[in-house]
């Protein structure tokens, strides 16, 4: 016979334990002490929580009742009259400590009315045990691009989870891009959120230095508003675009960055343009080799590099790990204006598969020798450029179709910001930048050189090098 006990009337079958919930009773004064200990304690925790509202809102309290309106009027005043005279003595360090971090809070209050509903529809809030658990927001820095936002990631999550979708959220908290960062924390991700456009306008030429720094290259601006630094001392760099995207900026970003090296002879530029020399021919006198028809002079003067690096090699190998240029032994760039032309298109089989044959050499050993390759495409496929992934450094302009995007950038490039895709036709120069072992793309934009500008470079930099014979021909017929 089932046990039936009787728990507040209600009679449970299959019980083998009678469980009730114990009662204790206690005294009135004792129940509204500790609601009013539980309450203070509340109070003073938000006090102690929002003190950068609580305490002023004090002081000025303090102030009313002391002296009256005079003394919240005074105190107001004369701290205006202090943020004015130091915005007008110095006016960085004001934006800097006054002006973005109270900035920023004002702004974590917008992303914190939004967070719930931005975590939700973006999925990064996860269900567990039935409780929903959301990423915390922990702080809001502003700038004067936009916002950065560190962000606790749930238990679980890494930060490619947030940059699956970054787009996602730039549009949900209404900026223009969103870019994904690992915090200082493994458990921190760092969502900057991009306001306003430092790469509207046309980037003006850098003042070119009178020794290169190898090191950082300054080529343009990123999209922070910082000088766009790219390291050139052991590493190749690939420039992709469609046409009108501006590849021709980034080549003489480059080379007008390295213009002092080159007038002090630490540097040498071996360029090859093998669309007819509409690009590169105005700076001949930069350029230590120079061929734009002549097919098989480009071939002999990348086996002359092969050579070069093979001949460095020896004598480095077991004193250093990496060429230090000098005017003895100098930095050779060589510099390709259209790839394709000479991997894919080339009629000539022999030549192209020598061409082949001695970049995939010196893309794989040329760094460590001093011998470095800056070459643009605009089809990067694999059966036209089949050898993309030996380049460490990768630049993608605007392209035509999205896929093309991971072709340059990796895989999942496009997911985590790079919308090459969709740069504007209007501003050419603006791509997105991966360095190698850093997986979050740079959207920057590259510094434009007018054909005067490059004229005056030419000029003040330039000598006397040795060139296509092709145009030799056709100085000499002048």
């Amino acid at each position: 016979m089932p046990i039936v006990n009787v728990i507040r009337g209600q009679q449970l079958p299959d019980s083998v334990f009678n469980v009730r919930t114990p009662f204790v009773r206690i005294p009135l004064w004792m129940a509204v002490t500790w609601w009013a200990v539980k309450g203070l304690a509340r109070l003073v925790l938000l006090y102690l929580r929002f003190w950068y509202l609580t305490l002023p809102a004090t002081l000025l309290g303090w102030l009313y009742l002391r002296y009256g309106w005079v003394g919240p009027v005074a105190l107001v005043g004369g701290l205006a009259a202090i943020a004015f005279g130091w915005l007008l003595v110095h006016r960085p360090s004001f934006l800097r400590f006054a002006f973005y971090p109270a900035l920023g809070r004002w702004r974590r209050i917008g992303y914190r009315r939004r967070w719930y509903p931005a975590m939700s529809t973006a999925r990064l809030a996860v269900t567990f045990d039935r409780h929903v658990v959301v990423p915390i927001l922990k702080r809001v820095k502003a700038t004067p691009a936009g916002d950065e936002l560190i962000v606790r990631m749930v238990t679980g999550q890494i930060p490619d989870d947030y940059a699956m979708v970054g787009l996602r959220l730039a549009h949900t908290f209404g900026a223009r891009s969103c870019r994904v960062t690992p915090g200082r924390r493994a458990d921190l991700v760092v969502l900057t959120l991009q306001r306003a456009d430092a790469l509207r306008k046309t980037i003006p030429p850098v003042p070119v230095p009178a020794v290169p720094d190898l090191g950082g290259l300054v080529l343009g601006l990123v999209e922070d508003g910082q000088p766009l630094r790219l390291r050139l001392l052991g590493t190749q760099i690939l420039v992709a675009g469609a046409t009108g995207a501006g590849k021709g900026s980034v080549i003489w970003a480059v080379v007008a960055a390295l213009c002092g090296g080159v007038r002090s002879g630490v540097v040498k530029l071996w360029v090859f343009d093998p669309k007819g020399g509409m690009e590169m021919a105005a700076g001949t006198p930069l350029f230590d080799r120079f061929a734009c028809e002549d097919f098989t002079a480009m071939a002999e003067a990348l086996e002359t590099a092969v050579a070069l690096m093979r001949e460095r090699t020896r004598r480095l190998r077991g004193v250093t790990r990496q060429h230090i240029p000098t005017n003895d032994e100098p930095l050779v760039v060589i510099v390709v204006d259209e790839l394709a032309a000479l991997t894919a298109y080339l009629t000539d089989r022999h030549v192209k598969d020598r061409i082949k044959a001695a970049l995939g050499v010196l893309l794989t050993q040329g760094r460590a020798a001093g011998v470095h390759v800056v070459a643009a495409v605009q089809d990067p496929r694999k059966d036209v450029l089949p050898f993309r992934d030996l380049f460490p450094t990768r630049i993608a302009l605007r392209l035509t179709e999205p896929a093309q995007v991971d072709m340059v950038l990796g895989d999942g490039m496009r997911d985590r910001g790079a919308v090459c895709d969709r740069i504007p036709m209007t501003t050419p120069g603006v791509g997105y930048l991966v360095l190698d072992g850093d997986p979050t793309p740079v959207r920057v934009r590259f510094a434009y050189h007018t054909d005067d500008e490059i004229g005056a470079l030419a000029q003040t930099y330039g000598g006397l090098r040795v060139i296509d014979r092709h145009v030799l021909g056709d100085r000499e017929a002048a």
